[in-house]
């Protein structure tokens, strides 16, 4: 069924010759690269290949890209290997308060285990504060980890100063790229990273491989024990045509990044106004400009978000109201909450990303639908009513409210 597909930050389609290049992976070449013999040689160094284009995308070296299962594993992994300064003494984390779930949970059980963890405040457009950062940093904290840029409002952190304070302390950066990478231009080097994790299918690869990058020299504890995979730090027999297909299609997203940011900001600038300007009762949520190309994030007043998803899958768009990973929700999601939206805004989020095949007439189509989506669903608001009939209220001169 054909429509209008808005949700690329859950997930993105996997492009035509991401899936050409993984066929003979999956078909000819399936051989186990950890075996001895030529064919399964030439699948090894093919994965080589494929982790030293993955670390020239984000201006690492190879030997710092490990393969895994996708984002959570990596931000889990990230979290784990240097959430300690050592086996005995508990170390200090600190994090922000609108962290993916992956780093948010995993937070939480560090927590319960005996290991602080500070959640930095974010200001009302979704960035943390530098002096906050400084003013928490203990002489036990061991990482940092602040996200590149969020999964539902889109904001951009300051990761250059963050990566600047962390080196300054001598305390290792970890960040979140997932919704970043491929989207923005990354270099480690120069933003002073230390680990990175990031997903394949948020970048036009397939589901279940991503990477964690984590500079040499940092203490990275092995995550699976078995056999002795990605040097014997991940053990498991590698998913090829998994990590074929994620080097392909990072290779294809640095290579149209700059077009498309052009094309997506566009798109992106364009619904913003015509949503705000012409639904009342609407906020903008996250940066208005700090903030990923194709993210729009809005919150609608007298209405709930759930009903609204409905009613435009009826229509054939389709979008989320915030993290696909916490669908199944009706409650406002962390994220709204630390930005301190207002009450009566915050069951009306919707979010709208875009992909590098959307085009203006799907937006104005969308922006259009929107409109009259959102005013039927008023009509049924008690909330509404009663607004309006408050409005209509004659004062004590006879002029109305």
């Amino acid at each position: 069924m054909s429509g209008i597909y808005l949700d690329h930050a859950a997930t993105t389609p996997v492009k035509p010759e991401v899936a050409e290049a993984m066929r003979p992976y999956l078909t000819e070449e399936y051989y186990n690269p950890s075996s001895v013999y030529q064919s399964s040689q030439e699948v090894r160094k093919k994965i080589e290949e494929i982790r030293e284009g993955i670390a020239g995308a984000i201006g690492a070296e190879p030997e710092e890209i490990y393969f895994t299962s996708g984002g959570t594993e990596s931000d889990n992994w990230a979290l784990n290997a240097l959430g300690r300064k050592n086996g005995r003494i508990p170390g200090h984390i600190i994090t922000s308060s609108i962290e993916h779930h992956a780093i948010f949970h995993t937070c939480k059980r560090l927590e319960q285990s005996g290991i602080p963890v500070t959640y930095l405040p974010v200001d009302k457009r979704g960035r943390i504060r530098i002096n906050d950062l400084k003013r928490a940093i203990r002489r036990n904290t061991s990482l940092i980890s602040i996200m590149y840029a969020n999964n539902e409002i889109g904001t951009l952190q300051p990761i250059t100063e963050i990566g600047m304070l962390a080196r300054t302390y001598g305390i290792p950066f970890h960040t979140d790229a997932v919704q970043a990478c491929g989207q923005v231009p990354i270099d480690v080097r120069k933003e002073q990273i230390d680990l990175l994790s990031a997903s394949a299918h948020k970048f036009g690869g397939p589901k279940g491989v991503g990477f964690l990058y984590a500079r040499k020299g940092i203490p990275l504890r092995s995550l699976l024990e078995g056999g002795g995979q990605e040097r014997g730090l991940r053990a498991g027999t590698e998913n090829v045509p998994g990590i074929v297909g994620m080097g392909k299609a990072l290779e294809l997203a640095v290579q149209t990044m700059e077009e498309r940011r052009k094309r997506e900001t566009f798109l992106r600038d364009y619904m913003i106004q015509r949503i705000t300007e012409e639904i009342p009762f609407t906020r903008l949520n996250g940066h208005r400009w700090y903030r990923l190309p194709n993210n729009i994030n809005v919150a609608f007043r007298f209405i709930n978000s759930e009903s609204l998803l409905i009613m435009l899958d009826m229509e054939h768009i389709w979008a989320s109201g915030g993290s696909a990973c916490n669908s199944s929700s009706t409650a406002p999601s962390h994220v709204i909450e630390a930005l301190g939206v207002p009450g009566e805004y915050k069951n009306g989020v919707l979010r709208l990303t875009l992909g590098e095949e959307n085009t203006l007439e799907e937006a104005d189509h969308a922006v259009d639908v929107l409109k009259i989506v959102i005013e039927e669903l008023r009509k049924e608001s008690p909330e509404y009513e009663d607004y309006q009939k408050q409005e209509k209220t004659p004062d004590e001169d006879g002029t109305l409210k």
